[in-house]
């Protein structure tokens, strides 16, 4: 089985055209961010949202654009030098994002991510902790109906095993007991980042890890930024797996590890959305094709 289609909003040029377009070709799950789009992503979204009510939401909480530092500063919650940062997962500005997030989405985010927890490069016990002391904020933000659920939102720290499934699942215990409501991971997954596919195959790494314990896994970056679009050509695509296009090579390779819920993408155009579907949608790699692309293009 496939994963399902969803939007990132990161790289999405027209962020209200392009939700709608992938809504109409399937799309049931946006991703967004405070700090995206200069800090107006959730805005812009508002409208689309309230007009499809079916489709899901998910934003994350970490990053700080200028106006929300300076909102920040004001109402008390950081003081100037750690606002200025750009980054914080304080247990008061993590209640006080999600609240402005539901707020400016209109609907409280069906899943809030923790997002890019490893920024800064904080040793091993202050990345625990800045964790932890976020998982109970957003498991304050659950009960208060602020967030329906939440996750982690990593660029590199599930990678490189700064971070693990079973940490993160010991820590949202730690945080919420045997009912916590930690319920997904996202990550880069690409050509270019393959390792944790070539770990599923073989059964282990975090997405076998998730999926055993039953945490959603949202592919970001599936494009790679959309260099892979260039990279990958016809005669490069033909060669690997005959009778396969680029962008079923470089999204069908995605959709199709073990283990991953859901790819983000940043599609702008009608096109471009119904060309990601039908490669999303296609018959998926079998573990053979998945082996071999995982050879040619080595983590």
């Amino acid at each position: 089985m496939t994963a399902l289609l969803g939007m990132g909003t990161y790289r999405a040029y027209g962020v209200p055209q392009a939700a709608t377009r992938a809504i109409e070709i399937g799309v049931d799950w946006i991703d967004t961010a405070p700090n995206y789009h200069g800090g107006s992503a959730e805005h812009l979204l508002a409208p689309v949202l309230a007009a499809h009510p079916t489709v899901k939401v998910s934003t994350k909480v970490g990053f700080l654009v200028k106006q929300h530092q300076d909102m920040a500063i004001d109402a008390g919650l950081l003081s100037e030098a750690a606002a200025r940062k750009g980054h914080s997962l304080s247990t008061r500005y993590v209640v006080w994002q999600v609240a402005h997030s539901k707020t400016a989405l209109g609907r409280a985010p069906d899943i809030t991510f923790v997002h890019n927890p490893e920024h800064g490069r904080p040793k091993p016990h202050q990345l625990e902790d800045r964790i932890l002391g976020a998982f109970r904020a957003l498991e304050a933000c659950c009960h208060r109906g602020l967030t329906r659920e939440y996750g982690v939102a990593t660029w590199s720290a599930l990678h490189d095993g700064s971070l693990t499934i079973e940490k993160l699942l010991a820590l949202a215990r730690e945080a919420g007991g045997r009912a916590h409501r930690l319920r997904a991971v996202q990550l880069p997954l690409s050509l270019v980042q393959l390792g944790p596919i070539a770990d599923a195959l073989a059964q282990h790494g975090v997405l076998a890890d998730a999926e055993r314990a039953g945490l959603d896994v949202y592919a970001s970056a599936p494009l790679h930024g959309g260099e892979l679009t260039s990279i990958i050509t016809p005669t490069v695509a033909e060669q690997l797996l005959p009778g396969v296009t680029p962008l079923q090579l470089i999204l069908g390779t995605v959709a199709s590890a073990p283990g991953v819920s859901r790819i983000l993408l940043s599609a702008s155009t009608g096109q471009h959305w119904s060309a990601a579907a039908q490669s999303v949608r296609r018959q998926p790699l079998n573990s053979t094709d998945l082996r071999r692309i995982s050879d040619a293009f080595p983590a």
